[in-house]
């Protein structure tokens, strides 16, 4: 029989203000536990899986049902919560960045760069905390760099203590059979399974034993579990059984749990409670443990705590339903309500309890809301996204005017970018929230939605279309443009790198036979100088992605000159071979050598288990320009110029930049060549420009 009982947690009353030491800080951030996966955020249909210390922790504190996470994905919303920086402003947009910018003919656009961590001297949370007097642990998922383990680590970035492991959940190895791999009761399992039936987790454990050896000092905890990340699985049988026999399903027939109709997975339901139970043991922790700098108090009297998730519930996986975000729509990888709502609590000195609040809040904002709480001051030249909810927290928590911007002035809006997968960015404001599809797909998918969630008053919000169903672009015109004008004024200030147009897209796409080439290059030490010739589309930026000897396979980026048909990127002495891209005026990229797109990665370089779209749409890398080889001056004769771009010249006899059928099959005539020239002929104007002659015709 499955037994677990209800961990003692306080209720009904708030904690009392008084005067008190600097308090402690423990963040826990759940992995892709979406919205509606736990029973008090629930608000049509209940969720199976029982979360009863949860359901307590929102009644010590306040819960708000308009909570977002910085990005619909891990790495970007770890990274915002840590540094402060919003993801669009940091360039750190998805997972596994750090990679060429590439594109198969089967994509309309491109990925941009986007970095792969946060920079190794970043002043992070934990650093500025750290040098104001306090002890910071990290436990379990880092994922804040090119890969889980990757420099620069937790001890890298400002924390004492690390714990950086998978624990019980992430034990069962890939091709292991989860329907053995239980844990057990017996001496010498390290996933032993404890009095109440759930196996022993290091992650969960290192956070009991970083605050019992730092209870005399103030502490901040980054609880940064898996759960309930894939692979979907669990060591506890009992709990299997339990949510089998609950929800009617065999846990051998995953193709009879219907996926997105409601929460089927036993799996996942265990791993949703399994959680659960782990914030139960570091909140009894905190109740039972006198606090050595407060007599007479225990650690929960000046400790405060904040709940959430990293981003949506994952929906689907491996072939089967996974998380169920509705009502909301979608789910992680999208910037749409279930891709970016996430469950926020929290509790703490002075903040009410059982509280609810409909003010909008981001991760972004724990950076100054935990500085404040701490009374420690913003570091000098630290830039911010968030804002300061403790205003909020302590005074009324549904005045949404108590969340003030940078300026000082009550916040607005909210943005998400997304320039991965279907190329979104994303402004909520007040009660509306817009969607820019940067690829309308010849008229297929709108330019813009727009959505009005609810309907707020006093405070107090209605639903009216949080599931995003209803399209009001057409209806209201006018605040849908207002709003895409503020989404590009603030992704414009936060230099925002967008998705780019793809030449070598198979698919039609407008101005592609305008885009430039590259006619060659020449390399002089760790200058590299490129010659372009623009096709009826103005180059308007040159960018080098290098890599370096220090960090093999993890690419940079430098924004180099471009001057009258010429590209000069002066790369750093580390620098050891780089790609060239041209952007031009109509937003293509032109990648020199050509990338290709290829299978991205994850932990350490290998493929991200799960499949729940935790990539970065990575580049095959090979062919860059190497820095070793150096071709003395700039003479066009002497540059290293494609061969492609040799037989093109060749062949245009007359000069003119275009070559025709006749000059086309100078060389070869034959009815293969003249359909080799009509199918490269992709703007079907009778002749084929430097573009369309080097890209090889779609399969």
């Amino acid at each position: 029989m499955f037994k677990r009982t209800l961990l003692g947690l306080s209720l009904a009353l708030a904690i009392p203000a008084y005067a008190a030491p600097a308090p402690n800080i423990v963040l826990m951030l759940a992995d892709d536990l979406g919205w509606q996966e736990v029973k008090c955020y629930d608000i049509d249909a209940p969720s199976p899986a029982d979360t009863p210390n949860i359901d307590a922790l929102a009644k010590r504190g306040i819960l708000f049902r308009h909570a977002y996470s910085p990005a619909p994905s891990c790495t970007p919303s770890r990274c915002a919560i840590m540094s402060g920086n919003h993801p669009a402003r940091a360039q750190t947009t998805h997972v596994a960045g750090g990679n060429p910018p590439g594109a198969s003919p089967k994509q309309r656009m491109i990925t941009p760069w986007f970095s792969g961590r946060m920079p190794a001297n970043e002043q992070t949370l934990a650093r500025t905390l750290r040098e104001n007097g306090y002890k910071t642990g990290h436990t379990g998922k880092w994922h804040m760099a090119h890969g889980h383990y990757s420099f620069p680590r937790p001890l890298d970035q400002g924390f004492d203590f690390t714990t950086h492991q998978g624990g019980g959940p992430r034990g069962i190895q890939v091709g292991m059979d989860r329907l053995k791999a239980f844990a057990t009761d017996q001496p010498g399992d390290p996933f032993r399974l404890d009095a109440e039936g759930f196996p022993t987790d290091s992650v969960t454990e290192g956070a009991l034993k970083f605050m019992e050896s730092n209870k005399d000092k103030p502490f901040f905890l980054y609880y940064s579990t898996w759960l309930v990340h894939t692979p979907i699985q669990s060591r506890s049988k009992a709990l299997l059984d339990k949510y089998c026999q609950k929800l009617g399903v065999d846990p051998a027939n995953r193709k009879a749990w219907p996926p997105n109709q409601g929460q089927k997975n036993p799996f996942f339901c265990a791993m949703v409670e399994t959680l659960d139970h782990y914030v139960g043991k570091l909140v009894t922790f905190l109740e039972t443990t006198d606090d050595p700098r407060n007599p007479g108090h225990k650690l929960i009297d000046n400790t405060y705590i904040f709940f959430s998730s990293d981003n949506g519930g994952v929906e689907g996986a491996k072939g089967e339903g996974v998380s169920d975000n509705a009502p909301l729509d979608k789910g992680k990888t999208s910037p749409r309500e279930g891709g970016v709502r996430v469950p926020f609590l929290v509790a703490g000195p002075g903040i009410p309890a059982d509280k609810e609040s409909d003010v909008v809040v981001n991760g972004l904002d724990f950076y100054p809301t935990i500085l404040s709480m701490a009374g420690v001051k913003k570091p000098e030249g630290k830039n911010l996204d968030g804002a300061n909810l403790l205003p909020l927290f302590t005074g009324a928590v549904e005045d949404a005017s108590l969340v003030l911007d940078q300026n000082g002035k009550p916040r607005t809006d909210m943005i998400w970018h997304y320039p991965h997968g279907n190329n979104q960015s994303t402004i909520r404001a007040g009660d509306f929230k817009l969607i820019r599809n940067y690829d309308t797909q010849g008229g297929k998918v709108p330019a813009l939605e727009l959505y009005h969630l609810v309907d707020t008053k006093d405070g107090k919000s209605a639903r009216v279309d949080i599931e995003e169903a209803k399209n009001i672009a057409a209806e209201q015109p006018d605040k849908a443009n207002a709003l895409n004008i503020r989404l590009t004024e603030i992704l414009t200030e936060m230099k925002a790198s967008l998705p780019y147009w793809n030449p070598t897209s198979s698919s039609p796409v407008t101005n592609k036979e305008k885009v430039p080439a590259v006619t060659g290059h020449t390399v002089d030490g760790q200058t590299v100088t490129a010659t372009f010739q623009e096709n009826g589309a103005r180059v308007v930026r040159a960018d080098a992605i290098y890599t370096t000897k220090d960090s093999p396979g993890e690419w940079f980026r430098m924004i180099g000159e471009v001057d009258n048909g010429t590209a000069k990127l002066a790369l750093p002495p580390e620098a050891t071979q780089t790609f060239i891209n041209l952007i031009d005026e109509n937003n293509f990229m032109v990648s020199y050598p050509q990338a290709t797109a290829a299978k991205p990665t994850g932990r350490g370089g290998k493929a991200e288990a799960g499949g729940d779209g935790e990539d970065g749409g990575g580049a095959a890398v090979g062919g860059a320009i190497p820095l070793a080889v150096t071709v003395m001056g700039s003479a066009p004769s002497n540059a290293q110029e494609n061969p492609k771009h040799k037989q093109f010249n060749k062949l245009d006899a007359d000069k003119s930049g275009t070559l025709t059928m006749v000059e086309y099959t100078s060389i070869a005539k034959g009815p293969e060549r003249e359909a080799n020239f009509t199918v490269r002929d992709t703007d079907k104007d009778a002749s084929l420009t430097l573009v369309e002659f080097c890209t090889p015709p779609a399969k």
